[in-house]
């Protein structure tokens, strides 16, 4: 008996074996992605940053289409009409669904892009031979269907993409579903590009099982792949005008595709989220897959402190906060800590441990990450620290609240909020655990009327530039350029240009930094600046590639442009070189001539963020 259990491990260990052998991995899956599509003429671009820079309307980057935006509508793109990527997205609209297999605030979306060069046939024939080629992914035909646009009284019936399916690639009607807009159609809420799309979905059912139609409602049909033909703009009114460049645009998640071709039902269980979830079990004592609840608390932390990290690790750092993506990184890790005291996780802090991991798997694909690990780490610990002094109180408070009434009122709720802070989604999600109403417009009421919070951008927050062109303002501007050099050299190379509000009288700017600066630190930056304008630096400028402003160690955000031109000032003088900065200018010829640099004062703007005040005496 002993001898058969032996042999039945070891028959296992090597079934098991073998299975782990044969995955594929993410960073396997993501070359083979960028490969295939360079044999087919498109160039390889880099992610672009998480806060997206052509669309002031959303909060997060959510496709990989966001920063194409200018040259979806005609403009020249510098490394030619067929590109290639995978980019990292931030989705917040399915927060509160995150715990199941299959949702993701943070995932990865490889795309390809033709500006205005192949259209719908070519598009849906490379990606017919991507996923069922032997070379690639050698996905089975018979489990593929698709879906195309229906057609309504904005747009006729995408009668070209059903023939294209139908009479090229040989799938059977029975498996082309006509879909209305709802399902079939792409672009954004806030206009601009937009078009039908086909929808390719892969059945992950029992294999002897699968269905001779197609039909969007079962769920084991599962969407991999989404590819848009960008026909129209969407105008302001809503109306439709024809697109003088046809484009394509198409999206595959990484996380959902990684899992199929692995046959596994559970996204979590690919190896973007195994070292992760490792961590989290040895945390919390707590073994994924034992149940259901369990299972729901350890994917909501794994995908929630990913997201935080991504977003507070990014090239535009976002930090917790009360106000808009602040908020949204506050919000992630406040329910993740949340589902981690219900694991039984009680160290402090613990959310550094998963950042660490977190780094280390991304760490040859996104680089900032690396970069900026201790920044993302001592914010993590500064939210856990908030964070964990009041959530056990709170919890306490709340249950004591729902004991006394049948439902949380906006009052109960606001001070919730206000005293322990528990975000309102925290209050609706632990309501609905236990059945009962929370008066959601009554708290917003009270919020409005405290002024606490803003989810859009309030008054403390701006934009940066210049509030015009004159000649004092395009001086605080290049004194702009000086401080920030001043800053690096005194506090570090994390520090980074958060925002700036320059006027003819002074300078208002905000930086990356987590702590007071002290009198002798301001004293050295006033003199580092001060130097600089004595020695009369000149201010050049020259336009050069991204990968050129890379090479001779201009600063700036080297992820949104793609390639594009960039203006680099330079302020040197011989070899001494102050500042080597990407801008768009306006900028003195010479410092000399800016007079006196004097900080008035130093603060914190948000956390993380802080704040100087400056003038030219």
């Amino acid at each position: 008996m002993r001898e058969k259990i032996k042999n039945y491990k070891i028959k296992n260990y090597f079934k098991y074996y073998l299975k782990v052998k044969n995955m594929i991995t993410s960073n396997e899956l993501r070359q083979k992605y960028l490969d295939f599509f360079k044999a087919k003429g498109h160039s390889i671009i880099p992610s672009a940053s998480l806060i997206p820079d052509n669309d002031p309307t959303v909060l997060f980057t959510t496709a990989g289409m966001h920063p194409l935006v200018p040259y979806l509508l005609g403009e020249k793109h510098p490394e030619g009409k067929r590109l290639t990527s995978f980019q990292k997205c931030i989705r917040t609209s399915d927060i509160e669904e995150v715990g199941d297999k299959t949702h993701h605030t943070f995932f990865e979306m490889l795309g390809n892009w033709s500006l205005g060069d192949y259209f719908k046939e070519k598009s849906i024939a490379m990606s017919w031979e991507f996923l069922t080629s032997p070379e690639w992914l050698n996905l089975d035909k018979n489990k593929i269907a698709v879906s195309v646009f229906a057609g309504d009284n904005d747009a006729p019936f995408d009668q070209e993409a059903f023939d294209i399916w139908k009479n090229k690639i040989n799938i059977s009607e029975k498996k082309i579903a006509k879909l209305p807009k709802k399902n079939n159609w792409w672009g954004l809420e806030s206009g601009g590009p937009c078009g039908p799309d086909t929808e390719i979905f892969y059945w992950t059912g029992d294999a002897n099982k699968i269905p001779d139609s197609f039909n969007d409602d079962n769920d084991l049909w599962v969407e991999i792949w989404n590819n848009v033909f960008m026909q129209y703009d969407k105008k302001d009114a809503g109306i439709l005008e024809p697109l003088k460049q046809q484009n394509v645009d198409t999206g595959m998640g990484l996380e959902r595709i990684l899992a199929i071709v692995n046959n596994l039902a559970d996204n979590y269980q690919t190896d973007l989220f195994k070292n992760i979830i490792n961590k989290i079990e040895q945390l919390s004592n707590k073994k994924y897959g034992i149940n259901e609840e369990t299972n729901k608390a350890i994917r909501i932390i794994a995908d929630h402190i990913k997201a935080a990290i991504f977003i507070i690790g990014d090239y535009k750092a976002i930090t917790p906060s009360n106000t808009d993506r602040g908020y949204i990184v506050r919000r992630l890790i406040r329910r993740a800590i949340r589902f981690g005291k219900q694991l039984g996780i009680n160290q402090t802090p613990w959310t550094n441990e998963i950042a660490k991991i977190v780094v280390n798997d991304y760490a040859n694909i996104y680089f900032e990450l690396q970069k900026n690990i201790n920044f993302i780490i001592s914010q993590l610990n500064d939210e856990e620290e908030k964070f964990s002094k009041t959530l056990e109180n709170g919890l306490k408070q709340f249950e004591n609240q729902k004991l006394k009434v049948k439902s949380i009122s906006g009052q109960i709720a606001f001070d919730l909020y206000q005293t322990y802070g528990f975000p309102i989604e925290m209050t609706k999600e632990l309501a609905k655990e236990d059945g009962i109403d929370v008066d959601e417009k009554g708290f917003w009421e009270y919020f409005k009327k405290h002024q606490e919070l803003s989810r859009t951008a309030s008054a403390g927050m701006f934009k940066g530039g210049l509030a015009d062109a004159s000649e004092e303002t395009i001086k605080y501007h290049t004194t702009a350029h000086l401080m920030l050099a001043a800053l690096k050299k005194v506090l570090g190379n994390h520090v980074a240009q958060k925002g700036s509000n320059i006027t003819a009288e002074r300078l208002r700017f905000d930086f990356l930094h987590n702590e007071k600066m002290s009198a002798e630190q301001l004293q050295q930056v006033e003199s580092l600046v001060n130097q600089a304008i004595e020695q009369d630096l000149i201010v050049s400028c020259e336009e050069m590639t991204l990968d050129q402003a890379r090479t001779i160690g201009a600063t700036g955000v080297f992820d949104s442009k793609y390639g594009e031109k960039v203006k680099v000032y330079t302020i040197s003088k011989g070899d001494n070189i102050f500042s080597k900065e990407i801008c768009g200018g306006p900028h003195v010829n010479q410092v000399g001539i800016l007079g006196k640099f004097k900080i008035k004062k130093e603060e914190s703007s948000s956390a993380g963020v802080r704040r100087i005040k400056a003038v030219l005496e």
